[in-house]
């Protein structure tokens, strides 16, 4: 499974970690440019457990804990520092200002953002953006090209 593809059916939580960190879980240079991965789709069609195991793969080893309600989690690697944000909670994305975002939008980090609509105009564009479904054969995830979070 690599980034060339487009699309992938996952039939269970298991299968689903595992992608997330076969697809996220090599950590950019320290001094590459801040990555954005954004990941949309319905509650339940698996964003948080891809983003688990992308964490996985990059070296977190203790509680990964949700960051639904305190939108904002932070994992310092030794090669990266992965910042995992759920804006499901978000009423308005100007609450986002209130989370010191600029702080993290820097060289060797690494964003993972669930529910990026949430958050309109006020994220940064991403670099890649994975779309979640349910179907009859398990979870889809696809990979989109063009992601505009304002729509």
């Amino acid at each position: 499974m690599t980034l060339d593809e487009r699309e992938w059916i996952t039939a269970n939580g298991e299968e689903t970690e595992k992608l997330g960190g076969q697809l996220l879980g090599t950590a950019p240079a320290r001094d590459a440019p801040c990555r954005i991965v954004t990941l949309s789709g319905d509650l339940g069609a698996g964003k948080s457990t891809f983003a688990r195991g992308a964490l996985r793969a990059l070296g977190v080893t203790g509680s990964i804990k949700s960051p639904s309600y305190t939108l904002l989690e932070t994992y310092p690697l030794s090669t990266v520092t992965a910042v995992h944000l759920d804006l499901y909670r978000l009423k308005d994305p100007s609450e986002l200002e209130h989370l010191g975002l600029a702080d993290y939008h820097r060289p060797g980090h690494l964003w993972l953002i669930e529910w990026p609509e949430h958050g309109g105009t006020r994220l940064p564009r991403a670099d890649l953006h994975f779309e979640f479904t349910i179907g009859p054969n398990g979870h889809r995830i696809e990979r989109i090209e063009k992601f505009r979070p304002d729509k």
